[in-house]
């Protein structure tokens, strides 16, 4: 038997080892035969585990060296791994869409979440859903609505891209070492996007960026760099108030000002 693998603080490494999460991620997921996986950050293993037991092809992609070079031992040597010891945020995913679609799996190291996310939705047509392990409070700005506190930047953006649901928490004492947050688990869905709503996607960047920047402002003050308050009122949208109180459309209308 394998033994555990000591946790390296740089990588950010807290590893799943509670077996009831584990089944429910599993069963959340719920592999078939015919799937293409890819899992982001496997660490021992627990979950590649029963993804690989429903037959289906899964793609690891692992940053620590010493884990990447034991995985294929510690799980028994399965003929449908496929392991990749890099950064994910240096992998050229469209080498792994190019045989077919893929579902992406992960626990996501919580300090780089975001860039990640980021660097898939640059390959959402072919990607089919996304389920991830992301510290509690990122997922809490992912699944907010316009309104909260938690809503902002993160969440128009990947909304524009993304159907998303908040699934379950998962404690501290899940993992080893426990971190110090809550986690939770996040299901993905991507939108299908035209190649008109995909041209918006600059000008849409662009008013969020400025509209979050300074939140506290009304719109009228924080989109001057981009838009006069004339073409806010243009747009349909009350100048006077403030970025967290619009939704994605609102936005969308916004950003079609910027563009034109």
């Amino acid at each position: 038997m394998a033994q555990p693998h000591r946790p390296r603080k740089r990588f950010g490494q807290h590893f799943l080892h509670d077996r009831q999460v584990i089944d429910r991620l599993a069963r959340t997921i719920a592999p078939r035969a015919a799937d293409r996986l890819l899992e982001i950050g496997p660490g021992e293993g627990v979950l590649t585990r029963p993804l690989l037991a429903s037959g289906a092809s899964v793609t690891v992609v692992e940053l620590d060296r010493d884990l990447a070079s034991t995985l294929f031992e510690r799980l028994g040597q399965p003929p449908g791994l496929h392991i990749i010891q890099a950064d994910i945020l240096k992998v050229d995913l469209s080498t792994l869409t190019a045989e077919g679609p893929l579902r992406v799996v992960g626990n996501l190291p919580y300090n780089i979440s975001t860039p990640i996310l980021f660097h898939l939705f640059e390959h959402l047509p072919a990607i089919v859903d996304m389920h991830f392990m992301l510290q509690k409070e990122v997922v809490d700005r992912l699944v907010a609505a316009p309104g909260s506190g938690d809503y902002g930047r993160l969440s128009v953006m990947a909304g524009f891209y993304c159907d998303m649901d908040w699934l379950f928490d998962v404690p501290p004492g899940a993992f080893r070492p426990p971190p110090r947050v809550m986690s939770a688990i996040v299901r993905l869905k991507p939108k299908h996007l035209s190649e008109s709503e995909l041209a918006l996607r600059p000008a849409l960047e662009q008013v969020v960026r400025h509209a979050f920047g300074q939140r506290r402002k009304t719109l009228r003050n924080s989109l001057r760099p981009v838009l006069d308050e004339d073409a806010i009122v243009a747009a349909g949208i009350d100048p006077g108030l403030r970025a967290e109180r619009l939704g994605l459309d609102e936005f969308l209308r916004l950003a079609e000002r910027v563009r034109d």
